[in-house]
């Protein structure tokens, strides 16, 4: 009994159980990808790798400055209230469970770049933070 294969699988089964409780939830793909040029979408779709309690998470789009570190922009950003007159989507937050998720943009929106940020509240309740950025034509 001491080498079974089962006591061979137990330690390999409770890492992977392990990992997967650690894991964060990210952004697994944005649309428009990062670093695209295209026409002005009408929204921004954000795809993540399991749901999230949109109530707990920020999401946002800004024009970019030019020659703006677009890390440096989302800090400066995420956290603000009151910003939706300079932001260029018109996202209201929801007290939903979603692992899909469309941010709607202005019309009319001019040539340059835009980053998509967000800010999310994972399982684990660990914060998690990115940007993604992309041009219009």
């Amino acid at each position: 009994m001491k080498n079974s294969p089962m006591n061979k699988l137990l330690p390999l089964s409770a890492a992977l159980l392990i990992g997967t409780a650690l894991a964060h939830t990210q952004v697994t793909k944005v649309v428009p990808a990062q670093g695209s040029n295209v026409a002005a979408p009408s929204a921004v779709a954000l795809t993540l790798n399991e749901p999230v309690n949109l109530r707990f998470s920020t999401f946002k789009v800004y024009a970019l400055p030019a020659g703006t570190d677009a890390a440096t922009f989302t800090k400066t950003k995420i956290n603000l209230k009151d910003d939706a007159e300079a932001r260029v989507d018109t996202y209201s937050s929801s007290s939903n469970m979603a692992a899909k998720l469309s941010i709607p943009l202005q019309s009319h929106l001019k040539a340059g770049q835009y980053v998509v940020m967000w800010r999310i509240l994972s399982d684990d309740g660990h914060p998690v933070s990115g940007q993604s950025i992309f041009s219009i034509k």
